[in-house]
């Protein structure tokens, strides 16, 4: 904590003494938080907000990652330090220009206490600063570009639960190199911080397992026709295509492939933004056979299966729409733990929170018991303990069970910590 807030807290508590005794309590002391400080009346809520994609496409996966630290608030009665607490927030688009609109109109509400998001790393690329700016801490719960956390980069008092996909992209290489046995492989991205970063990590992998990266392809987020890239991947003769894209992207991908000429027999391999039943929906039958790399459910903690059928139930769904709702849950009780760590509540109930001593707080996250894992935030930012597995639909039934919501979850392969 800041030495300026712990002042700050003295002054609250010797106001409380003198008021105890019958003296004249005085007024509310200046905050010293070198970025301001939140005061909470005694019958106002705690606003805590999310920057999460909410329609289009990729609507699941802010929808999962919203419904994920619903369930969080749920669990504590949806109380903080005695306070209501109130969640909100806006629609990121999964694009830059969503998460600039976004992250200006939360900046405006100086209520906010600490933003959840974003869910892109497209949107976090333009949107964390402005929320820097206004002071608040973000955790993201799915944001997994490396560029985010890169020390020469990272916007301070940004945070992640999700993994950094230098992670990711290291154990997809392993898995097609080592367990699948694959030597030529092509990667395709679209050009967005996190598609293209994934890419090359796998790549750069892959290469240096000693396997040959026949094609590295770039194709629009908003493209239809993907045949001209395909053909040109198809020259290289790949055994296998990771293409680590968002839905409507990796849709196109997928569906077209098998009519492209030498890639009928191909290999398909995506990451957890196209882990969602709206990619299989959208690719259709070419789905079976394909494999993913995401999040290790099965070395999630004990509460893991329960907050699924609390998802389930709340929700009205087959099974859960993408794969960092339990990110978003350990995103929430990490900042809620964080709260109630430096606030100071005066006797009404009045609750002060120190912007900059709320950033420490979650910063020296270490430990953390979340249902993702032992959480403990680095130097910047990373705070996941980031657990990778890969996932394959191997027969129509998965299909069939993947299109009304429940994807595969059992892995086939797990990377090694």
């Amino acid at each position: 904590m800041k030495r300026s807030f712990v002042v700050f807290s003295l002054l609250i508590i010797a106001s409380m003494v003198l008021a105890a005794c019958g003296g004249a309590a005085p007024a509310a002391p200046e905050c010293t938080d070198p970025i301001g400080c939140v005061t909470i009346g005694p019958d106002e809520p705690i606003h805590i907000a999310y920057a999460f994609v909410t329609s289009g496409s990729d609507a699941t996966l802010g929808l999962d990652t919203k419904y994920g630290a619903e369930i969080a608030i749920d669990d504590r009665g949806g109380k903080l330090l005695d306070h209501d607490i109130k969640f909100d927030g806006q629609d990121s688009g999964c694009n830059a220009e969503g998460g600039t609109a976004a992250a200006t109109k939360l900046a405006a509400d100086s209520t906010i206490v600490a933003v959840i998001g974003t869910n892109c790393s497209s949107e976090a690329v333009p949107g964390v600063p402005i929320l820097w700016d206004a002071g608040f801490s973000v955790v993201s719960p799915s944001n997994t570009a490396p560029y985010l956390t890169d020390p020469e980069k990272r916007v301070p008092g940004y945070f992640r639960t999700a993994h950094n996909d230098n992670v990711q992209g290291a154990a997809a290489a392993r898995f097609v190199f080592e367990e699948l046995g694959l030597t030529q492989v092509a990667a395709i991205h679209d050009g967005g911080p996190y598609t293209e970063a994934l890419a090359n990590v796998f790549a750069q992998n892959f290469k240096g397992l000693g396997g040959e990266i026949t094609a590295v392809e770039a194709v629009g987020p908003d493209d239809t026709d993907m045949k001209p890239a395909l053909t040109r991947v198809a020259a290289g003769n790949p055994q296998l295509i990771y293409f680590p894209v968002f839905v409507k992207a990796g849709g196109f991908i997928c569906s077209q492939m098998r009519d492209v000429p030498g890639l009928e027999e191909t290999l398909m391999m995506g990451a957890d933004g196209i882990y969602t039943p709206d990619f299989v929906k959208a690719c259709g039958a070419n789905a079976v056979g394909m494999y993913w790399s995401s999040p290790d459910f099965s070395a999630f903690g004990a509460g893991y299966a329960e907050l699924v059928e609390k998802y389930k139930a709340k929700y009205n769904v087959e099974g859960t729409l993408a794969p960092f709702h339990a990110h978003s849950y350990d995103a929430a009780n990490i900042i809620f733990a964080a709260i109630e760590k430096v606030a100071v509540v005066d006797g009404d109930g009045t609750v002060h929170i120190g912007r900059q001593a709320l950033r420490d707080a979650i910063a020296a996250t270490k430990d953390f018991p979340g249902l993702t894992g032992s959480l403990t935030c680095n130097e910047n930012g990373d705070c996941a303990d980031p657990l990778i597995a890969v996932y394959q639909m191997k027969d129509q039934a998965e299909f069939d069970a993947a299109v009304t919501g429940q994807m595969p979850k059992v892995p086939v392969w797990k990377a090694a910590k």
